[in-house]
């Protein structure tokens, strides 16, 4: 698998213990909470807990979350296969850069290039998906850029800053 998820600017490794800080950074950045669904904060120990089982298969624990990182070895953000549905042969796909300046520079499509060829060669997945709120357009760039069809709008779907918000729907067809 290391071998597979190498990029040209970045590669994607499996958690560490050493990622707690920045795991921690990016599960309670308040910011990031409309993109997780996320409401509350973590704390230190559930996320030990977190890195405790991220051993664990993609078939037992049906999630696959990887570190992007660059070849100077500083993770740059995190990529997630979720939902895992080995019987349907599916899974959901979410690419977060941590930091602004770090965006807009490749590794968010580099990480899902590779991490769609991982899906697709390794895994034998038919299909891939991914929601994206609708006023988030350099998500809906980046993912339809590689192939991801909007097939859907959920109406009012996200609540949040008081308002609710639209989100898509979009899936990639392994053909």
């Amino acid at each position: 698998m290391k071998e597979t998820l190498k990029g040209k600017h970045i590669y994607l490794r499996a958690l560490e213990p050493e990622d707690l800080s920045f795991l921690s950074r990016i599960e309670n950045d308040e910011t990031l909470w409309e993109l997780s669904h996320t409401q509350t904060p973590y704390s230190q120990y559930i996320l030990k807990e977190y890195l405790a089982n991220s051993h664990l298969d993609i078939y037992e624990a049906k999630q696959l979350r990887l570190v992007i990182s660059n070849y100077a070895g500083q993770p740059l953000g995190m990529i997630d296969l979720f939902d895992f549905d080995f019987k349907n042969s599916r899974a959901g796909i979410g690419v977060l850069i941590r930091h602004l300046g770090d965006r807009q520079k490749g590794y968010g499509k580099e990480a899902l290039q590779l991490l769609i060829d991982y899906s697709f060669k390794h895994l034998n997945l038919h299909q891939l998906y991914c929601n994206i709120l609708e006023d988030n357009k350099a998500s809906i760039k980046l993912f339809t850029n590689q192939g991801f069809e909007i097939v859907g709008l959920k109406k009012d779907w996200v609540f949040s800053n008081k308002t609710y918000k639209n989100e898509y729907l979009l899936q990639l067809i392994n053909s």
